[in-house]
């Protein structure tokens, strides 16, 4: 049987190979091996997934790449969903976050990569999925009083929609009840701080951290 090291490796070639039985596989020797599935995703999955972003932000891999690893990241996390479920079901909720991508943006790896890791960190994620009008964000706070709302903008031109977060919260009078997080490539701590948002999740794991300490836990 192949070590804790072997198996996040395969898991992590799995993605830069863009080949989903292979990370399917991968979770499923992790799961006989014992593996924390946490471990797994944030070193293996996610470790990969960061490496095929920077190589696309370099021109070195195109939109169908990126989105063939995300199959193959999904098809993996798939796999260790109900051991992940196991885990959370033996921790208290720390919280809940609403998330989702901004309106006229229909990119959605790094919201899901964060949605996982914060299910993962035992919080109760509504994932509001991608091109999310701004009215459904604050429907959503209304409703689910979360400890923090999300937002995911891969483009410029959809990041100036966060502003209206931002605004609308304001009035319908629930902006001081939620702290506001936005992330995604063009996103900026600037950018955070010209708009009000309360934080600037630089990674998926920056994102969990900031979440947690916003969560006081």
């Amino acid at each position: 049987m192949a070590n804790k090291d072997e198996i996040i490796a395969k898991a992590r070639e799995s993605i830069m190979e863009f080949d989903s039985e292979m990370a399917e596989e991968a979770a499923q020797e992790a799961i006989k091996a014992g593996v924390n599935p946490v471990e797994m995703i944030e070193n293996g999955y996610t470790a990969a997934m960061n490496e095929v972003g920077k190589q696309f932000e370099q021109g070195k891999l195109f939109l169908p790449h990126v989105l063939a690893a995300s199959e193959a990241m999904n098809a993996g996390i798939k796999v260790l969903k109900p051991e992940m479920e196991k885990v959370k079901a033996q921790t208290q909720s720390k919280g809940k976050v609403v998330i989702g991508t901004i309106e006229g943006d229909i990119h959605s790896i790094g919201k899901d990569i964060v949605s996982s890791m914060l299910g993962i960190a035992g919080f109760d994620v509504i994932d509001l999925g991608r091109d999310v009008p701004i009215a459904q964000f604050v429907a959503s706070v209304k409703e689910h009083k979360p400890v923090v709302v999300a937002s995911s903008a891969l483009m410029t031109t959809t990041m100036v929609n966060q502003i209206q977060i931002e605004e609308q919260l304001k009035e319908a009078g629930v902006r001081a009840g939620v702290k506001t997080m936005i992330g995604g490539a063009p996103c900026t701590q600037d950018w955070a701080n010209k708009i009000g948002a309360n934080i600037y999740g630089e990674s998926a794991s920056d994102a969990v951290a900031k979440v947690k300490a916003a969560a006081g836990v």
